[in-house]
């Protein structure tokens, strides 16, 4: 039987391209709004790359999504003069309704995205689809995150992806570095699995995509790029941070109502872990059998101590309790290794459980400097019901979280094990 790459390496037709005479292997989307000025450009720079230095039969499908200016026309003509090239409109906005729609329709093997104005090195093309390809990997990323990737972008957007990536490691435990890089790849097979799933259309779509895929058990590839920011972005940041955060809270809620599970049964994390609303259940549990003995031991040594000492001391007792329960029953780690790490990252969450309580009893007793015991606990239950939700966060990403996504180490080792040298290509 021939493998995926012994079907998609061929010899290449008179214009560069490569045609096994079936569908293509990969299928390269460039959703598009208004980009008459750019479009010309990226496309003939794309085609005439994947001629040269692109091993598989490949399409470029330009998806116009309502375009008002002469996009779609400028489509229709690069679509007639470029063989491997075509050209689909799409009457709606939103670059994941163009991709959704794209993708859901084609026959490729894998599906690509990436943006038009090519912000990102093109050589990064290849090490994204190979793992695809061979079978490793689901869904590839390039991420402008990584220690070797080299971008070239202002502070501003700098401040931005970095703080959005972080949120999203914080709601949602996304072990991917990079959402929001226009370049990444998925496996058709998985994309029919996930595409019904997804239900933003717009900026959205790709977090969404990624989210459900990493929840569903599938694996991630990222690879370093090079990336340059284009000067000309025309995207509303400050729309679509707000869009952005709406989506985190939707998805958020129905992971936790079981979405993913009824949609598609036999999409289940194959890592062992629970549902993120079976550990909220189970954490809130062993939450609350924490606070009633924190409050129990907070009374006994209030006789003797100081409301402070008491608090502090209740708390700590209590911190190693509720870490190594949450350990064995909310994140089923069981055993000696790890548990020094877990208790000590435990006790981090600790302290930022005590700062929240001890601020609160300072604020008390700074405007009721004679507030009765029966004022000091309503107090407590509150700053502590208000942490729980940060220790359950930081519970689940970072005190027993999953390692990060690995990433290649670099283009170079998938240009030289995959690409075809100048003989085979002359």
């Amino acid at each position: 039987m021939t493998t995926t790459f012994e079907t998609a390496l061929t010899s290449p037709k008179a214009d560069g391209t490569r045609d096994t005479g079936t569908d293509p292997v990969v299928d390269i989307v460039i959703p598009v709004y208004n980009e008459e000025r750019t479009l010309t450009a990226s496309v003939r720079r794309l085609h005439a790359y994947l001629g040269i230095h692109f091993p598989f039969a490949f399409r470029i499908t330009i998806a116009d999504n309502a375009s008002t200016d002469h996009t779609w026309a400028i489509a229709q003509a690069l679509a007639e003069d470029l063989r491997g090239v075509c050209a689909e409109r799409i009457e709606e906005k939103g670059r994941g309704r163009a991709l959704h729609d794209v993708w859901s329709r084609s026959t490729a093997a894998v599906l690509c995205y990436m943006d038009v104005d090519l912000s990102t090195d093109l050589a990064a093309l290849l090490p994204l689809v190979a793992p695809l390809l061979s079978g490793h990997s689901d869904i590839a990323i390039g991420t402008r995150l990584a220690g070797s990737s080299r971008v070239v972008r202002g502070p501003k957007r700098e401040i931005i992806s970095r703080c959005y990536n972080l949120l999203l490691r914080a709601t949602l435990s996304a072990g991917f570095s990079d959402a929001q890089c226009g370049f990444k790849a998925i496996r058709a097979d998985r994309a029919r699995e996930l595409l019904p799933l997804v239900r933003d259309n717009e900026w959205f779509f790709d977090t969404e995509l990624l989210v459900l895929a990493e929840h569903a058990g599938m694996r991630i590839h990222e690879v370093p790029v090079d990336w340059v920011d284009d000067p000309d972005s025309r995207v509303d940041i400050v729309r679509t941070a707000i869009a952005d955060l709406q989506g985190i809270a939707r998805l958020t809620g129905d992971l936790a109502c079981g979405r993913l599970g009824r949609v598609s049964p036999g999409l289940a994390r194959e890592s062992g872990g629970s549902p993120i609303a079976q550990q909220l259940l189970r954490f809130c549990g062993i939450g609350a059998l924490s606070t009633i003995a924190y409050l129990l031991l907070y009374l006994a040594l209030r006789t003797d101590l100081s409301a402070t000492t008491s608090n502090a001391i209740a708390l700590f007792v209590t911190a190693i309790a509720n870490t190594a329960a949450n350990r064995a029953f909310t994140f089923g780690m069981r055993g000696k290794p790890g548990r020094l790490r877990h208790q000590t990252r435990g006790l981090a969450a600790f302290v930022a459980g005590l700062a929240l309580s001890t601020g609160a009893l300072g604020l008390l007793h700074a405007l009721l400097p004679t507030a009765g015991r029966l004022v000091e606990l309503c107090v407590l239950v509150v700053a502590n019901l208000a942490s729980t939700l940060l220790r359950f966060v930081l519970f689940r990403n970072w005190v027993f979280g999953r390692p990060a996504a690995r990433t290649t180490p670099s283009a170079s080792l998938y240009e030289s094990s995959f690409s075809p040298s100048a003989k085979e290509l002359s």
